[in-house]
């Protein structure tokens, strides 16, 4: 494959799903900067493996490589980061702010849910309910059976509904 063909493949292919590659490093790494990293490095490795991609869903196969490289790195890392994102700010105007103020609590309820989840569970957390993939998709991304993949969305659910009826009633007392 000649290098103007494989670039040119590469921006078709891969530059359309960096926000989603981006999001699963974030989720998975807790940190602005190493997701940044995490993402450059899954570019690289698709960029260099192009020309053995056959086809198929190139999102997936790039949520893959995104997904073993954090592994890979969290590895050699032996270190659970702390995840300091900050909120998204609620652009609405037609909102008040009492209503945007309680949106941003709530939301980071859920974010702080969704960060006491353990690796594997928060993994498939963000790709089927952020990135809206699919459980077959989930399943070849982890490499995990479709089972374990609706195992795990259904530990995380309940988890997160504990996690989140146990913060409520911390704050009730």
């Amino acid at each position: 494959m000649q290098e103007q063909d494989r670039c040119l493949r590469f921006e078709q292919l891969i530059l359309p799903h960096l926000d989603a590659a981006y999001n699963l490093a974030r989720w998975l790494t807790h940190s602005d900067q190493d997701a940044q990293d995490m993402v450059q490095e899954a570019c690289l490795r698709a960029y260099r493996f192009l020309p053995g991609f056959r086809g198929g869903n190139s999102r997936a196969w790039l949520l893959t490589i995104v997904r073993n490289t954090c592994y890979t790195w969290l590895h050699q890392q032996h270190a659970d980061e702390s995840f300091q994102e900050e909120l998204h700010e609620v652009e609405s105007r037609e909102l008040d702010p009492e209503t945007i103020y309680m949106h941003s609590i709530d939301q980071q309820k859920l974010q702080a849910a969704i960060e006491s989840l353990p690796v594997e569970l928060r993994e498939v957390t963000i790709l089927r309910e952020l990135e809206e993939l699919s459980y077959k998709e989930i399943s070849a991304i982890a490499h995990i059976p479709m089972g374990t993949v609706m195992s795990r969305l259904s530990h995380a659910r309940k988890q997160l509904q504990r996690e989140l009826v146990r913060r409520s009633k911390e704050e009730e007392a």
